[in-house]
């Protein structure tokens, strides 16, 4: 089975929307390991109501957890501690499965282990997805060390909404990555144009 981790540069820099376009892309399945906030409207909630193909399968939160916060802390609000030994991959069935991470790679998941150590323990090849802000370039660059670092297979990145060319060029010419793709900005993300971005970026993935 291929495991494809989507982990982003930081929180709010379009992995979900990143998430939908690949699990559309390649018709794989999608699972959100550790979900913290916005349970009546999750990760795995908008992905679903955005996939137009009839195989991917949307398989549960090992975690859910109540409140918009770091993990830990939403864990230990309720009195919880996340286990990484107790998030399982799911008996998938699909030869593809997209795996979306929460915020960056040095999320605390619980006192000692972050989403870094998830993606270990997976064993996943990673996407990183990264977006033009003041310090993306930063970011993205200590994301792609992170990774490099601890020897993680890394596919490549994706630049996601509205382009700065100067910082994805600079991020291009010296992160070492093959840049997959970009997902265009757009207020309207929706089924349709998901479906559309999927086609153009599918042979990319593959």
């Amino acid at each position: 089975m291929r495991k494809l981790f989507v982990t982003g540069i930081g929180t709010d820099v379009g992995k979900t929307v990143v998430s939908a376009v690949v699990t559309e892309a390649l018709s794989a399945d999608y699972w959100k390991p550790v979900q913290s906030g916005d349970l009546d409207n999750s990760d795995t909630d908008k992905v679903a109501a955005l996939i137009s193909n009839d195989r991917t399968k949307f398989w549960p939160e090992a975690y859910r957890l109540p409140l918009p916060l770091s993990p830990h802390a939403s864990a230990a609000s309720v009195g919880v501690a996340i286990r990484l030994d107790e998030i399982k991959l799911p008996p998938v069935t699909n030869d593809l499965l997209v795996i979306e991470g929460a915020g960056g790679l040095f999320v605390p998941l619980n006192e000692r282990q972050t989403v870094a150590d998830l993606v270990d323990q997976l064993d996943c090849e990673v996407l990183i997805v990264s977006r033009s802000y003041l310090g993306s370039i930063n970011h993205t660059m200590l994301t792609v060390a992170a990774l490099k670092a601890r020897k993680c297979p890394i596919l490549g990145l994706v630049f996601c909404g509205e382009s700065t060319p100067s910082s994805e060029s600079w991020i291009r010419d010296n992160c070492g990555l093959k840049v997959l793709f970009s997902v265009p900005w757009t207020d309207d993300v929706n089924r349709r144009w998901v479906r559309d971005v999927a086609s153009s970026v599918r042979t990319a993935l593959n």
